[in-house]
């Protein structure tokens, strides 16, 4: 992975000669070789196309593309627009996002705006077709997003600079983000959303407790407190060594501190939490403690649940739910930033 793309690379067996193959412009996935070793086809998705299949010559050095899935879709919709943008961040680092804009975007009109955050935190978005960010931009909105400090992508002190210590680097990244797309004049400082999942739901839990420059957020999925996830997630033991590999009974404090719960008592920020029943990763009560927090504050929020879903209902879970979530984020987006 390299700057918001997924790379097939070869190298030497003397560890000499380290070369891209393809996916300079995209994300690559699967691939395989014909008999002769000659020829390698390969899945490759682009920032405007879900993804199709392409065949490269190893002689010629000749790429083909041999599929053309959606394109009669395509040829009757208007996509969002996508601006790639580099930015400082507030350490000196370089931030790498894409702003996308809605179709038919006039500059001279001021649009609201959500802020999507990805998860992991070893993960990047990317030249990669995101359906759920051109389903709101089709709404309307101005959808961006970036890779802050945590990530894959940008070496290794981006990703290790929040080792044992999440919601610093990070959040002050995405803060400085935030303020970057502010001061574009097509945007509607007073109507500005954040959301994310897992990784990205515990950053938008974190934020609400942290600021109230957002108007609305949707929490998915999310990470709220490290203490009760120790006990209930299928990953509590990668959750540890990220915690300085501890449990939770010799190191609280540290546990605690890094815990979206811990601020929750700040939030003002109306939230939809959306959670599935099945949840294994990231449980469903991670997702309650917010729930119940923000309306013990008398914060308007909301709970949406999915029952028989697992943790990756937006990517793989069944058509019909994942329909009824897009729904919920525009609906709940549409109350408070329109």
């Amino acid at each position: 992975m390299k700057h918001g793309r997924s790379l097939l690379c070869s190298i030497g067996v003397d560890g000499n000669n380290f070369e891209t193959v393809v996916g300079e412009q995209g994300v690559v996935g699967s691939y395989s070789f014909d008999a002769d070793q000659t020829r390698m086809a390969f899945f490759m998705g682009k920032m405007g196309d879900p993804g199709q299949i392409y065949i490269k010559d190893s002689s010629s050095k000749i790429t083909k593309q041999i599929t053309h899935f959606n394109r009669k879709l395509f040829r009757k919709i208007e996509l969002a627009s996508i601006e790639e943008v580099w930015i400082q961040g507030p350490d000196q680092n370089d931030l790498h996002g894409w702003i996308m804009k809605p179709p038919g975007f006039d500059p001279e009109k001021t649009y609201p705006s959500i802020l999507e955050i990805h998860g992991g935190p070893l993960t990047q978005y990317g030249e990669y077709f995101m359906h759920e960010f051109y389903f709101l931009a089709a709404s309307g909105y101005v959808v961006h997003f970036c890779n802050p400090r945590g990530g894959r992508g940008y070496g290794e002190d981006h990703a290790k600079a929040i080792h044992a210590n999440w919601g610093d680097a990070d959040y002050r990244d995405l803060m400085a983000w935030t303020d970057f797309i502010e001061r574009q004049p097509y945007i509607d400082k007073e109507h500005m959303g954040v959301t994310g999942g897992s990784y990205g739901g515990y950053m938008t839990v974190w934020i609400i407790g942290h600021t109230d420059r957002f108007k609305a957020a949707v929490a998915q999925r999310c990470v709220s407190n490290f203490v009760s996830m120790w006990g209930s997630s299928d990953l509590n033991w990668v959750f540890q060594e990220l915690l300085d590999d501890k449990p939770p009974f010799e190191y609280l404090e540290k546990y605690w501190h890094h815990s979206p719960m811990k601020y929750i008592g700040n939030a003002k920020t109306p939230t939809l939490v959306i959670h599935s029943e099945n949840d294994l990763r990231c449980p469903i009560e991670q997702g309650e403690q917010v729930y119940v927090a923000l309306k013990s504050l008398g914060v308007d929020s909301e709970m949406v649940r999915f029952p028989d879903e697992f943790h990756g209902l937006s990517r793989n879970g069944r058509t019909d739910r994942r329909v009824v979530r897009l729904n919920h984020i525009a609906r709940w987006f549409d109350r408070y930033l329109k």
